[in-house]
Order: structure tokens, then C-alpha cells, then sequence
């Protein structure tokens, strides 16, 4: 898989996790946007952080393993922001 089709599954695979985790009652999902917020690829593998517009939305590391043909999916939620001086 080439890193533009990686990165257009990727947003599948957002969209999809978000629907299911934000739709209410009847089935309707609120309108929103989901960004790329880094990507690379090395040799045959590719990494991404993912994220949508939704507030307090996860950040989604989604890895392709390009020997296996396997995506790992890790989801992240932010639990703080401190201030630390030094």
C-alpha cells in the first residue's frame, strides 16, 4: 500500500471509530472534519497521528506494518496540560 492510500485509510478508520463512539440514540453523527497532524513513511512501513474536529476528540496513532500487511490502531485521550517552569 502506497502512503496516500495508508493515509486515506487512516481517515476511514477514524471516521468510522468516531461514528460509532458520538452517534446518539438515532443514529445521527454530528458534521465534522478529521486531519492528518504528522505522517511518514519508511521504507515499507508508514506511521500517522490522526484527530478530528470534534472537541475533546482522541488522537489516533495508526500504524501500517508493510512486511505483515497488518494497521495497528492506539488511541489516545489527553488527560492534563501543565504548566511547568524551568
Amino acid at each position: 500500500m502506497n502512503h496516500e492510500k495508508f493515509i486515506e485509510k487512516c481517515k476511514a478508520i477514524v471516521r468510522e471509530k468516531i461514528e460509532i463512539e458520538v452517534a446518539d440514540p438515532s443514529g445521527a453523527v454530528p458534521q465534522f472534519d478529521i486531519f492528518v497532524v504528522w505522517s511518514c513513511k519508511t521504507l515499507q512501513n508508514s506511521k500517522a497521528l490522526v484527530s478530528t474536529s470534534l472537541k475533546g476528540a482522541p488522537y489516533f496513532e495508526i500504524t501500517l506494518n508493510g512486511d505483515k500487511g497488518e494497521i495497528y490502531v492506539d488511541t489516545y485521550l489527553k488527560k492534563s496540560n501543565e504548566c511547568i517552569k524551568v
